[in-house]
């Protein structure tokens, strides 16, 4: 058997079951000027984007609809289609801003399914890189994020800003 030693994500873990309040839907009812502290990135109609604050990965955000929703299935079609377009623009400002060499894209739905969250679901957009899985993890037991989280906001919200507002 292979073990897979994610230290970095302890921090997540560890205090889960203590959120007395879903973390996605707080975060998406702050103020204008609070959106930057709890890392929301765009907040559209339906859905919003926010930065995964335990990341796996420089870059790692989430899609998640505005709506407490945990059922996949609930999700209406105005909402499916926002996070969609959502997508599109992410993936777009990731690239022209830290620049992946690809993308791991998903939602996990339940507990065993790997789900910290189980009842807000929020889609995955995981920036990946040719060598990004290094010795470190394997060796060092350590994750190394090479970017400072409030920087990676600073430096992407203004490319999802306009890719979003373009006509």
């Amino acid at each position: 058997m292979k073990l897979l030693w994610a230290p970095w994500r302890s921090g997540y873990v560890e205090k889960v079951d203590q959120f007395s309040e879903c973390f996605l839907c707080e975060a998406v009812r702050q103020p204008e000027e609070k959106l930057r502290d709890y890392l929301v990135l765009y907040r559209g109609k339906k859905a919003f984007v926010i930065f995964n604050k335990y990341p796996y990965n420089a870059g790692h955000l989430m899609i998640a609809p505005k709506d407490h929703i945990g059922d996949f299935s609930l999700l209406d079609e105005e909402t499916v289609l926002e996070i969609h377009k959502l997508t599109v623009a992410c993936i777009k400002a990731l690239e022209q801003t830290i620049k992946p060499h690809g993308f791991n894209l998903g939602y996990n739905l339940g507990r065993s399914a790997g789900a910290g969250l189980e009842s807000h679901i929020h889609l995955h957009i995981v920036p990946r890189w040719n060598g990004d899985t290094n010795f470190m993890p394997t060796v060092a037991q350590t994750k190394v994020i090479s970017q400072d989280l409030w920087e990676l906001y600073d430096r992407i919200k203004p490319h999802l800003e306009r890719l979003l507002n373009a006509p």
